[in-house]
């Protein structure tokens, strides 16, 4: 088989590499892309180990047309940039449709196509896109990364946690449990045409400082404010209004239950039970990016 990983510079497509290799895909049969010349080379031992490390850009069709060529099976990486995330999504998927990819698989976002949350809009259009285009897909409609929340540890610390969810839940999953899902439908049968919602464990952000506390020792509160009080510390605290927008939206979001999950697509995809929240915590807390 032939595998490429798009934005294998970025965190999550690392890894599905990493977990591709794990689980016995010749090296030489796997493509890694990324746009950023200087992010390549940071990939470089994995060309040492033999896969193909490949620049390509979702703005560029014929960098995507010559990565594209001869693929069996795609793992489109949606694009971290909000102001134009749908445009290159089509560019990517027109390319695999002029490829003749045999299967596209799409890390889209929970509920996607019936959320109200901002940060859905751009995976509800491109799930349509996708439907329109012939292709064979699947959806990965992977929930919160508890690298999240880690990642903000020392604003914790400072200030304790603030947000607006109120007592909603969200589904919580390691970085890498999702890697590990997404290499399975790449090299697995029967994923076609298949949607799995992806979480973990669900919690309020109440129980997550508390975990958060007791895995670091240090007291850390969750401050509930109204929707309108969170995006005006996001912009007192350096964000964009309009990204600040975004994501108080995402607790509102929470607060209606959008984020919570059923756990049982990520468990059957891994084999195993995706990894308690507590202990999601601790393995996030002694990564180098935490």
């Amino acid at each position: 088989m032939s595998v490429v990983v798009t934005a294998a510079t970025g965190q999550l497509g690392r890894l599905v590499v990493e977990s591709l290799l794990e689980r016995g895909v010749p090296a030489a049969e796997i493509t890694a892309t990324g746009r950023s010349t200087e992010k390549l080379a940071g990939l470089g031992d994995l060309a040492d180990r033999g896969v193909n490390v490949v620049a390509a850009d979702y703005t560029d069709a014929p960098s995507l047309d010559a990565v594209l060529a001869g693929a069996d099976t795609v793992l489109l990486v949606s694009s971290g940039d909000f102001d134009d995330r749908v445009g290159q999504h089509r560019t990517a998927i027109d390319a695999a449709v002029r490829a003749g990819v045999g299967h596209v698989v799409y890390t889209s976002g929970p509920r996607a196509t019936t959320s109200s949350m901002l940060l859905m809009a751009d995976h509800a259009a491109t799930e349509e896109l996708l439907a329109a285009s012939g292709l064979r897909t699947t959806i990965l409609r992977n929930g919160w990364y508890v690298e999240n929340y880690t990642a903000s540890l020392p604003t914790y610390l400072e200030h304790g946690m603030v947000g607006s969810a109120g007592s909603g839940k969200v589904s919580l999953a390691l970085r890498s449990d999702l890697a590990e899902a997404a290499a399975a439908v790449l090299t697995g049968e029967g994923h076609a045409g298949k949607v799995y919602e992806l979480g973990g464990d669900a919690v309020t952000l109440t129980e997550l400082a508390a975990i958060i506390s007791d895995v670091t020792g240090t007291s850390i509160s969750y401050t509930d404010v109204p929707v309108e009080t969170f995006t005006g510390i996001l912009v007192g605290a350096g964000l964009p209004e309009p990204l600040a927008e975004i994501f108080a939206d995402v607790d509102r979001s929470i607060s209606v239950g959008e984020l919570e999950v059923d756990p049982r697509d990520l468990a059957a995809l891994l084999g195993r039970p995706a990894t308690p929240v507590a202990d999601a915590v601790k393995i996030a807390l002694s990564e180098p990016s935490a």
